[in-house]
This record gives C-alpha cells, structure tokens and sequence, in this order.
C-alpha cells in the first residue's frame, strides 16, 4: 500500500507519476506507439479493477510496467498469427528487449525527443508530449487548444503514424544534434507553459493543469539533462513565473497586475527554487534566452514592492534577451520596461516602431496612452485590444479600463 492514501487514490497517483515512465519502457520494448499507449492504459485498468481486493503492489510501477508488457505480448501474439507483420515485428523487437523496471531516466529522455522530433510538425509536437509525457486525455488536449476532439484525435493517430512509417529513431540526438533538438523540446514546453499561464481563450484567465504540465516535464528535462543551462533556465523562468499565480487574479477571476499585486501571496518556495536555479546559471556563463527571461523573473520576485523593483537592471536584461531573440515581442516587453526608466513617452516611441498581431501591442499602447492622459487615443487603443483579446479575463480589465478613460 502507498500509505495513508486509499487505493482509488493510490491508482490516480501512481498514474500521474508513472505514466509517462510506463509508456516510455514500453515504447523501447516493443518500439511503437501505439503498442505502448493501448498497453498501459490496459494495464491501469486492470489496476482500478484488481488493486482494490488485492491491495497496492509493493512497486506499483513495476506491476504496471510488467502488466502492460504482457498484455501487449498477448495483443500482438492474437495478431501475428492472423499475418500480421507489424505485429510481428514488435514481438521480435521485444524479444530483444530487456524490460528494466527500475531506472529508466533514459526512456523517458528518448520518448521526449521522438515527440519532438522536427519531421512532426509543432502542433503534432505539443499535442504529442502532452499525451505520451503529461497524460492527459484527447479531450483534454483539445480543450487546451481550443480544437475538436475529432480533429485533435486525428492529429494524434497522423504524428504516432508518422513515427512509426518513417521509422523516427527513438533515441536522444548525438551530441552535434542535440543543440537543435533540444531547442525545439523546449519550445514545446515553453509553449505550453505560455497558454497556461495565459490561455488564448475561454473565460478563466489561466490554466493550471497546463502550468503544472510543463513544470513537470521541465523539472523531468532538468532531472535528465542537468548540465543544460537551457534547460536549467526554463525551468527556473516557469517557477518564478508560478510564484505568483496566487496573487494575478482576485477571487472572483478578476486580472491583477504586476504591480498591484499582493506581494505577500506569492509562493516563496518557489522563488527560492528558481533563484537558485538563475545562480547556477549565471556561475555557468552562457546566457540563453530562457535562461535571461529566468534572470528578468528573479529581479521581480527579489523586490519587496513594486516600487523597489530595479527596473534599471531589467532593461539591461532585456537588451540582452534583445540580442539573443530579436522578435517584436521581446522589443515589446522591452518597452514596457524602458517606459518604467525613462518614462512612459520613451516607451510609447519604441511601441510606435512595432507591429504585432494580436492585443498585447495595443494594450501596452493604451496603457501608455493613458499614463500620458491622452484619453481619447488611449480609448482607441483600448478598444483595438478588445476586439482582439480572446480571454475572457483580460478583455474584461481591458473594458474596465477603457470605462476609466472614457469618463
């Protein structure tokens, strides 16, 4: 038994923390996919049927990992003999195969890099990680972004066909390929970190189920690849970024901004995780852009009030972020923080240069609009942001503050 926690508590456990592990032997033994997913989720069935007469396995992982190894062995065995021969290959590759339950760091590292590997496309990349890696469900996935069930199961069943027919190598990249992997498996991650912190639809202003994902998978890429300052920096950017989930909204769902935020509700567990990360990035010496925006967080969360904050410094930062990603939303946030130095006419005259889809230029825009007291193009602008603003609690601060303008 795990102790002190029932056993229909106990099954969901060991799902959160054993399913991508479960998956990744799997894969390596029989080397597809498919096999592997149908496999498991079999075997956590039999699990929610038998463990609450027979108790919990004293390894609950191995009695997943050794349930849904045959079970998969009796599936392909049914096919093989009707002709079958992808069946047959599997049962061959699992035939030479050993089946380690223990340390299996290096499956779950291989099965990261076969969902990024750059021959699916980016789309087919989150959704995939998000299955195989974080667990979650067809719908799930679809609701995060905001397709249908259909079409994001489709994309699935295309990206694990893909693997299979083009034979994607399950391994991690040698070592001059690893760079550009890497990038794009961060990406991922940082990706849906971004659409949970901020969803791009819907009514709630965040989604933490998708926050907690990629903080999982980032703590798991950091576990395995510890000497990556990359990877060191993206995790640390999404702690420091989380310890303040708690204070960006009101009760009531209502958007808090930086500065008015309640200091004292930000996680400090957190900030202290991810500063110590941004140390043992900076004693490292090569900046990297997650590792910069980690660097900017932690000059946040270092000031006990928003006055306190040395903008100073993050305007160096972001010269730097600048350099290393020259993209107009760098530029953007950018301005924002020049704006905090030299005044909000400085940082309105670097808005002015960009174009950006979306709101957040013009929300910045009319903010800055507004600090200057030019109501009238600050009601303009505020008015562009709602028209393209697609969370619900963002375009309700925006209405509220175009309300003010408008007075």
């Amino acid at each position: 038994m795990i102790p002190g926690v029932p056993v229909e508590q106990a099954v969901e456990q060991v799902f959160r923390e054993q399913y991508a592990r479960a998956v990744a032997v799997l894969v390596r033994v029989f080397g597809d996919v498919d096999v592997a997913e149908e496999a498991v989720a079999d075997a956590f069935t039999t699990a929610v049927q038998r463990w609450p007469e027979e108790g919990v396995p004293p390894s609950p992982a191995g009695w997943i990992i050794t349930t849904a190894r045959n079970r998969a062995i009796d599936r392909l065995r049914r096919e093989a003999s009707r002709a079958d021969r992808h069946a047959q290959a599997a049962l061959l590759h699992a035939a030479a195969e050993p089946v380690d339950t223990g340390a299996v760091s290096d499956d779950r590292l291989r099965l990261v890099f076969t969902c990024c590997h750059p021959a699916l496309a980016p789309a087919a990349q989150v959704a995939l990680t998000l299955r195989l890696l974080g667990g979650l469900t067809t719908a799930e996935i679809a609701s995060a972004f905001l397709v249908p069930e259909p079409t994001m199961a489709q994309r699935l069943v295309r990206a694990k066909a893909k693997i299979r027919d083009a034979r994607i190598p399950y391994r991690v990249p040698a070592a001059a390929d690893l760079p550009v992997r890497l990038g794009a498996v961060l990406a991922v991650v940082y990706l849906v970190f971004t659409e949970g912190h901020t969803a791009s639809s819907g009514e709630q202003l965040a989604r933490d189920d998708l926050c907690a994902e990629a903080v999982r998978l980032g703590r798991l890429l950091h576990e395995l690849l510890p000497g990556e300052p990359e990877v060191t920096g993206l995790l640390a950017m999404m702690l420091l970024t989380e310890s303040r989930r708690p204070a960006r909204a009101t009760d009531d769902g209502d958007l808090v901004l930086l500065p008015d935020q309640d200091r004292g509700r930000w996680d400090r567990a957190l900030i202290a995780e991810g500063q110590e990360l941004v140390r043992q990035c900076l004693r490292r010496g090569k900046p990297g852009p997650y590792q910069v925006q980690a660097a900017i967080g932690a000059v946040h969360s270092d000031a006990p009030t928003a006055a306190d904050t040395d903008w100073a410094q993050i305007v160096q930062l972001y010269d730097l972020l600048l350099a290393l990603t020259p993209t107009p939303v760098v530029a953007l946030h950018r301005a924002v923080a020049v704006a905090e130095v030299a005044g909000p006419a400085a940082g309105l005259a670097l808005v002015e240069q960009l174009t950006l889809p979306g709101h957040l230029l013009h929300a910045v825009r009319a903010d800055l609009l507004r600090r200057l007291d030019r109501r009238a193009e600050a009601a303009q602008a505020y008015a562009a942001a709602i028209e393209r603003v697609g969370n619900g609690a963002e375009r309700a601060f925006l209405q509220r503050r175009l309300a003010l303008v408008s007075l």
